[in-house]
């Protein structure tokens, strides 16, 4: 109540804000949002997770900068997954048929739906290793033929 009185008479004591964090953007830089694997899964999660969209929480992946989207906290046993070593993790991820399965040093598990790669190209986590595989396209005969008539 008296700070209200105060406010009201005009008689607040005003202190300026200091210029150094009084702005969110500094947060915000890519280079800030590495991921630090030496946590729980817990705060892995909320890492990933509160850099969500922008700036991206990344890592490095096979020499490339891959960023995370989608995180979730994985509560059950360890599914079955190609491994895929993530630098400074202290064990492989998985890349399942849901996502990227990584762990905290607590052994539990985070689930990774989207990866990011460094040319703006994003994946389904899941399709990591299926990313680089092309499919050729097969024309039936009359396709052939509308191909050529177009052309």
């Amino acid at each position: 109540v008296e700070a209200v009185h105060l406010i009201a008479d005009g008689k607040a004591p005003r202190i300026p804000q200091p210029k150094e964090g009084a702005t969110y953007e500094g947060i915000q830089k890519k280079e800030n949002a590495e991921i630090s694997w030496d946590q729980p899964a817990v705060a892995l999660h909320n890492w990933i997770r509160g850099h969500d969209k922008v700036p991206g929480a990344w890592t490095t992946i096979n020499g490339q900068v891959v960023t995370f989207y989608g995180s979730s906290l994985l509560d059950a046993s360890v599914p079955a997954g190609q491994e895929l070593t993530v630098k400074g993790a202290s064990r492989p991820g998985l890349v399942t048929k849901n996502g990227l399965v990584v762990f905290g040093n607590d052994g539990k598990m985070v689930l990774v739906r989207n990866l990011q790669f460094e040319d703006g190209k994003m994946i389904p986590a899941s399709k990591y290793f299926s990313a680089d595989e092309t499919t050729a396209l097969e024309l039936t005969e009359e396709e052939k033929k509308m191909a050529e008539d177009i052309r």
